[in-house]
């Protein structure tokens, strides 16, 4: 596996880079199919005399999803061993969900019968959270664009390619990044997706369903 490191704000010492080497062991165990791994190493400093900290990303990269951790600290040294477990821990917590999975099935899956979606709880967006967005009574703020008055709900938009994929691997990408919920399009329904973490190894998801506004939105 190729390791890539590269410092902002702070030059990367032979020291560093020894170590980075040394524990890429623990995540080739983990993930021996990975191609690459890139690190990146930034160093803040702050004007109000906050101590300095550092900031290590993790990104690896192989035949199936992209697999990302971060961590901060003081001491790189100690931020890369943080980046270092949670990297991992997001590994084998997928590794286990496929185990656990093909012993135990579990989870989302349609029913043959019905045609259902069983196993996972769905639920719609509210009609009056789609309204609120779309009048503005819910503020929604883009990247980069300064917050100038003060509201208790703010909306922040990040744009990303749409990817069409079933419930089951929106929860396998939604592991592999570390997040608690995940947005796709489902493959099964065409229809805008979220899945979330629940406890456990429960999940939910809610899917956006499009329908023509009632006559009275329109008209006003």
């Amino acid at each position: 596996m190729d390791t890539n490191i590269v410092g902002v704000g702070v030059g990367v010492s032979d020291r560093f880079r020894s170590v980075v080497e040394e524990k890429v062991a623990r995540i080739e165990h983990l993930a021996p199919r990975a191609q690459s791994l890139d690190v990146k190493v930034t160093h803040r400093a702050y004007r109000n005399g906050r101590i300095p900290d550092d900031t290590v990303e993790l990104t690896l990269v192989g035949k199936g999803p992209v697999v990302r951790a971060e961590a901060t600290d003081g001491d790189k040294f100690v931020a890369l061993d943080l980046a270092i477990d949670k990297l991992c821990e997001q590994l084998r917590r997928a590794k286990d969900k496929r185990v656990d999975a093909r012993n135990h099935p579990r989870g989302a899956h349609f029913e043959k019968g019905s045609g259902s979606l069983e196993g996972i709880d769905v639920q719609p967006a509210s009609v009056e959270m789609i309204r609120a967005v779309a009048t503005g009574e819910v503020p929604v703020v883009g990247d980069g664009e300064p917050e100038e008055d003060y509201t208790p709900v703010v909306i922040r938009v990040k744009k990303f390619g749409a990817e069409w994929m079933t419930v089951e691997e929106a929860v396998d990408r939604m592991e592999l990044v570390g997040h608690d919920f995940f947005l796709f399009i489902d493959a099964r329904t065409d229809h805008p997706s979220v899945v979330y973490r629940r406890k456990g190894w429960d999940y939910g998801v809610i899917s956006l369903e499009a329908a023509a506004p009632p006559q009275e939105a329109l008209a006003s």
